[in-house]
């Protein structure tokens, strides 16, 4: 991890800063090919293109009929959970539930003369949900996913998982999926956007996954809906020298565990706190940590604590990088939240650690990566939902606005959209 004293200098010309911004910007080509193969396979041979990547690449022997996980193992799976974490995902799904209904959208309808205009709001009917599979399936990121869904009115969500575990389709079964398919990458992705003789299907994808999987999200969007192209995730605490370095060093550790492009960020004006910070995490944190290899990777590239003059320039930087996550553990932390234009999530003061969001507080967490927080949102029941203009027009409300719509029609060079109003003029 650098120490990088940005004091009496502008930022955006920092070399180390720039560096970390530009992380995501991996060379895709060498698997663009692959994707698109993949996808076309699917789309013309169904359910034969799907079984022959998943076995290729998930190294299994599965059959049509090894596609869909019986309901049976979902409700197993959850009765075979420890009392302490079923309780734990009920919790989440609860608390998650009821912060997401805050954001339900309604519709409207507006009268004036002769005309009723109006919006109507409707859930889409069918998602898919991808989930890795294996070692890095995350039963948060199921129900992260599933829950605004259900809070939008989404009739059906299915999800495709390779070798999901226990912890998945238990979260899974909580959430009221009933539909699991025992397939991944960009076969799952090309499955659901098309469908297949197993596979329905969808309206949109949502969910994580590797690069085959995200290009695969990005080629077929326009087939289907997506969420977002999600990169390598990260965490920026802003602190100043009240705060305590063991915590903002196991923040960072926590980020830093999920992968080596992760990235883990401290902003500071103490130079006592940025070499405590690094003390701590080297010499205590890692020492017998269960992913170091893990960690010390990210850390080492992606791993770095900034000096500034002043809390407003911590501020700067943060909007310059637009975290995924963004902590401000200081003494009045809420005066910097005014200064804050983009991050995914916000948190405030020393014990709004990142976890808790990742977990439990009610707030999504899957949100916008790699600096795209700069023009987009976390998910939310928003995204599961599409809006349908609805529009009344009397005769009183004709007369009101057709020459109107004559004239711009004229601008436009457009003469059946002019002619269109015309005649209702003429009868």
């Amino acid at each position: 991890m650098k120490i990088v004293d940005l004091r009496g200098r502008y930022y955006k010309e920092n070399e180390e800063l720039n560096r970390l911004i530009k992380r995501s910007e991996l060379d895709t080509q060498a698997y663009e090919k692959t994707v698109r193969e993949i996808i076309q396979a699917v789309k013309e041979e169904g359910d034969d293109a799907l079984i022959r990547y998943t076995n290729m690449f998930d190294k299994t022997q599965i059959s049509p009929e090894d596609i869909v996980i019986p309901y049976s193992e979902l409700e197993k799976a959850y009765d075979e959970l420890d009392d302490d974490t079923r309780w734990a995902y009920e919790v989440a799904v609860e608390r998650i539930t009821e912060f997401h209904s805050l954001q339900m959208e309604k519709s409207f309808f507006k009268e004036e003369e002769g005309m009723i205009l109006g919006q109507k709001v409707i859930p889409l009917e069918r998602v898919g949900l991808y989930v890795p599979g294996g070692k890095a399936a995350y039963p948060s990121s199921v129900i992260m996913n599933a829950v605004p869904a259900k809070v939008a009115g989404v009739k059906e969500i299915v999800m495709c998982s390779p070798n999901p575990n226990k912890y998945t389709l238990a979260a899974a079964f909580i959430c009221g999926i009933e539909t699991v398919y025992r397939i991944g990458g960009a076969q799952a992705v090309a499955a659901m956007a098309y469908g297949t003789q197993t596979v329905k299907k969808v309206d949109k994808i949502v969910g994580p996954g590797n690069i085959y999987v995200a290009l695969a999200k990005k080629n077929l969007f326009g087939v289907v809906d997506i969420d977002m192209i999600a990169g390598p995730s990260e965490i920026l605490v802003i602190a100043d020298e009240t705060a305590n370095p063991k915590w903002i060093a196991a923040d960072l550790l926590s980020q830093a565990e999920h992968d080596e492009l992760a990235a883990s960020i401290l902003i500071t004006t103490s130079n006592k706190l940025a070499e405590d910070v690094k003390n701590v995490l080297y010499n205590e944190l890692l020492k017998d940590f269960s992913r170091k290899d893990i960690a010390e990777k990210s850390l080492e590239n992606y791993g770095h604590i900034f000096i500034v003059d002043d809390l407003n320039t911590a501020c700067e930087v943060a909007n310059y990088i637009a975290p995924e996550h963004l902590e401000i553990i200081t003494k009045n932390p809420f005066d910097l939240l005014e200064k804050i234009k983009h991050a995914g999530a916000i948190f405030l003061g020393e014990y709004s650690t990142e976890p808790l969001g990742d977990y439990i507080l009610g707030p999504n967490h899957v949100l916008p990566t790699s600096g795209s927080a700069r023009f987009s949102s976390p998910l939310g029941v928003y995204d599961f939902v599409k809006r349908s203009s609805v529009i009344y027009v009397s005769k009183t409300g004709f007369d009101r606005v057709a020459k109107h719509a004559i004239n711009m029609a004229k601008s436009e060079g457009l003469d059946a959209h002019r002619l269109s109003v015309e005649v209702r003029m003429e009868d």
